[in-house]
């Protein structure tokens, strides 16, 4: 059986595909504008690398953000419920999951077989999201994949008053023209998204053990930060951008097994 995984984000789209319970390719690429057309360029590169046609597959699940916009999946359902599968998948003992996309930030209570059982989710305001940290590295002239690293090498970070994104870019601009130095801008910055985060998780409650999905991940200083905030060591997939398509994919399966 040979089933796949589409997770439409509001970044990237990734495309997942899974056979007997191993990853078999996945593909990795920017949404953009068009996510019909994103979500099958992102489903052909998954099947060329895998050597498989599209009909030779089982079931299709679309998740995430332009989960309604994909158009050759045949069930869609919610990157909550994905994001617990697959990091049960990475990690059995899994109980809470913290994943920031790039619109919305999710904290995720997980049971021992994978389902969610409780979850916040803040989607109404660019604080305590990917989009946040993407717009405060274009007003510092960083690139996004850099800034982790960077805020690392603070002395003194500043105290960032604002979480609102418009009121955070002017108070950041207007540190600049202040000459306070950009690296403890960045702390200051990093500090103020895990505090908001942190709130998340405190309403759902926190349990070891603790995971960290999506692209925020593989920043480094936000990683750090949640770590001291929660008192655990969190656990990071290998792939962690992959872990919501993996967890359609995963579901995909069962949907296929029970329909024969």
């Amino acid at each position: 059986m040979i089933v796949s995984g589409v997770d439409v984000g509001s970044r990237t789209t990734c495309a997942l595909l899974l056979k007997d319970n191993e990853i078999v390719s996945h593909s990795l690429i920017n949404t953009g504008v068009q996510s019909a057309s994103t979500s099958r360029k992102a489903m052909d590169e998954a099947l060329e690398s895998a050597g498989i046609a599209l009909e030779d597959l089982d079931y299709i699940m679309g998740c995430g953000y332009g989960r309604f916009l994909v158009p050759f999946a045949n069930e869609i359902v919610t990157e909550i419920w994905c994001h617990a599968r697959g990091a049960n998948w990475y990690f059995p003992t899994a109980r809470t999951i913290l994943d920031m996309g790039g619109q919305d930030c999710k904290a995720i209570r997980v049971g021992p077989n994978g389902d969610h059982t409780n979850f916040i989710m803040n989607d109404k305001c660019a604080a305590g999201t990917g989009r946040f940290l993407e717009l405060m590295a274009e007003v510092l002239g960083f690139r996004l994949e850099d800034i982790g690293e960077m805020s690392l090498k603070s002395k003194n970070p500043i105290k960032i008053s604002s979480m609102c994104a418009v009121f955070a870019k002017s108070e950041v601009r207007s540190l600049v023209r202040r000459r306070v130095d950009k690296i403890d801008i960045l702390s200051g910055l990093h500090e103020a998204i895990s505090v908001r985060v942190h709130s998340l998780l405190k309403r759902v409650g926190v349990e070891k053990d603790f995971v960290i999905t999506g692209g925020i991940a593989n920043n480094i200083a936000v990683v750090r930060k949640m770590e001291e905030k929660v008192g655990l060591k969190a656990l990071i997939p290998d792939e962690p951008q992959i872990v919501g398509a993996l967890g359609a994919a995963l579901l995909a399966r069962e949907r296929a097994m029970r329909e024969g």
